[in-house]
């Protein structure tokens, strides 16, 4: 006879006994009914797993819906594995490359076909992917040993997945069948193809967008938005990593292994003087020109801004012109007027806890050649100080200006767009994992904050995985809607970067307990980072963007 098991099931708040072995797609047949939407995975003792997920011994589980970051990025690895399964059958000898997310959706590229991505091949690809969910077929997950995966993958030609699974020294590895396709995924996909109805394929500049769900609401399909820029910065630095021979995470590490560590090194560090001294020149040019007298450098969380900021006043000196500097926080409102968030705390990311209108003065006031006096923010009174901190521009001075707000018309309305330069900085994580698997942009900027919001700040892993989506949700008002107004887009990752802090962020997100739901976050990221090869900082210079996170930068902050 089975033995019989308590689960603890954190939707329903109670436990429930099922026979030793059961899924969990068994034990939601048990509790048909009492939830009020579709789990597209679980948290199971606090670590993501997927439905088909067997519990042999008491669990807590909670059940996540698409709604949730999991559930999302379970639902959308699974529609790209369709998606593949659709180019395998519908273009035979041609590859799928999924490179990053963009416009809401994810840019893919279609290697070897004979005729550009148009909408007919939108269309037929799409019918394809209809057709699989209409069969409802399952995805089957798959653990076999390692050298009979390789042979499996390079079967199918899928070289980069060779190369990072050879790169892994690992004794089993686990994969997914759909309809006799083979594929493997960082993280777990849905059970079955027809919980994925919800999707598009769009033609966009020489690939194609795979829409999602909307994040507002799940049953209707994300819409596109126009991002040029951001897409010609993503390709500018896809073309640097083919030509440094690094695209994916297989390539880094055999690079690594080779003994190739400090010339990636000097090469992405090179490539990061190379843009910043050619944003300056373009600045100085506008400046001789009579405009650029103020330059708003804004970007996400962890992008880097600070050093970038400091990095670029030194190139424009070497270009003759004198930086100087003013802080938007000193420009908060006194505390008791600033905005609250829907939670009722103060929102210190909100525009309107700036104050608009002396900010805007001072701006004006400066450009035409008087001395202001800069308003110092004490953020122990929640007041606004005056402490005679006097500022004068000099024919030759060029205002640099850091904040999230930076690309935001509103900020400068009073100040005329001539006399304007605005850059847009985040880290556009270009490496892949493999063909199939992208590194989404914000995993390498929560790893930053959580390696310097422990060594500077006092902060714990835990602490700064529990505040990151209240972070994303004010980038998604504040900072996202208006990345495309910048002058300049400049890519703070760096090619490296992830074989370096392999070693700090496994360590720290070790201290995560496991009685925690943020445990599921570090879990997911120590295991994203294992499939890196470590890489030593000690031929990161101390100029290196890298230094404001990990420590022994030879810049103040």
């Amino acid at each position: 006879m089975t033995e019989m098991i308590k689960i603890f099931v954190g939707n329903l708040g109670r436990h429930i006994e099922v026979e030793g072995g059961s899924s969990l797609l068994d034990i939601l047949g048990i509790i048909a009914g009492e939830l009020d939407f579709q789990p597209i995975n679980a948290r199971v003792n606090n670590k993501s797993e997927d439905l088909n997920f067997r519990v042999y011994s008491p669990k807590t589980v909670e059940f996540m819906p698409i709604t949730s970051e999991t559930g999302r990025r379970t639902y959308v690895r699974s529609l790209c594995m369709m998606l593949y399964h659709g180019v395998n059958h519908c273009y035979p000898g041609c590859s799928l490359s999924i490179e990053h997310s963009l416009s809401h959706g994810y840019f893919c590229r279609i290697s070897g076909l004979e005729r550009p991505v148009d909408q007919s091949v939108a269309d037929r690809l799409t019918a394809h992917m209809t057709g699989l969910v209409e069969r409802d077929l399952p995805f089957e997950r798959i653990e076999s040993r390692t050298p009979e995966v390789i042979e499996l993958f390079r079967r199918q030609g899928l070289t980069d997945k060779v190369r990072l699974i050879s790169t892994q020294h690992q004794l089993y590895t686990v994969y997914y069948r759909l309809d006799g396709i083979c594929d493997s995924y960082y993280g777990a996909l849905v059970p079955r193809t027809g919980m994925l109805g919800v999707f598009s394929l769009i033609p966009y500049k020489d690939g194609l967008l795979l829409m999602p769900p909307s994040e507002s609401d799940p049953a209707v399909t994300a819409q596109p938005i126009a991002q040029d820029k951001m897409f010609g910065a993503f390709t500018d630095h896809l073309q640097f990593n083919r030509i440094v021979g690094v695209s994916n995470v297989g390539e880094l590490n055999e690079a690594v292994a080779q003994g190739g560590s400090a010339m990636l090194i000097n090469v992405a560090e090179a490539l990061h003087n190379n843009r910043i001294a050619t944003i300056a020149d373009e600045i100085t040019h506008r400046f001789h020109q009579g405009g650029a007298r103020i330059v708003m450098i804004a970007g996400p969380s962890s992008s880097g801004k600070t050093t970038f900021t400091k990095r670029l006043a030194i190139q424009l000196m070497t270009n003759l012109l004198q930086p100087q500097m003013i802080s938007l926080d000193d420009y908060f409102v006194d505390r008791h007027h600033t905005p609250r968030d829907a939670s009722g705390d103060y929102d210190y990311e909100s525009l309107y806890a700036l104050d608009l209108p002396t900010f805007n003065d001072h701006l004006n006031r400066l450009l035409q050649g008087e001395t202001v006096e800069l308003p110092y923010y004490n953020f122990e009174t929640g007041q606004r100080e005056y402490r005679g901190n006097t500022i004068t521009l000099n024919p030759d001075s060029i205002l640099l200006i850091e904040g999230i707000h930076g690309l935001n018309p509103e900020l400068t309305a009073q100040v005329p767009d001539r006399m304007k330069y605005r850059i847009y900085v985040s880290a556009l994580t270009t490496i892949s994992i493999d063909d199939h698997n992208w590194i989404p942009t914000t995993d390498n900027r929560l790893l930053r904050r959580i390696i310097r919001d422990a060594r500077y700040r006092g902060v714990s892993p835990e602490q700064t995985i529990r505040r990151w989506p209240s972070v994303r949700r004010g980038e998604e008002r504040w900072i996202f809607p208006y990345q495309e107004n910048a002058d300049a887009m400049f890519n703070s990752s760096l090619l490296f970067e992830l074989g370096v802090i392999r070693r700090r962020g496994e360590e720290l997100l070790s201290r995560v307990p496991h009685d925690v739901v943020e445990h599921a976050e570090a879990a997911r990221l120590h295991r994203f980072l294992e499939y890196f090869t470590p890489i030593s900082e000690e031929f990161i210079p101390s100029t290196s963007l890298l230094r404001e996170f990990l420590g022994g930068s030879s810049f103040k902050y």
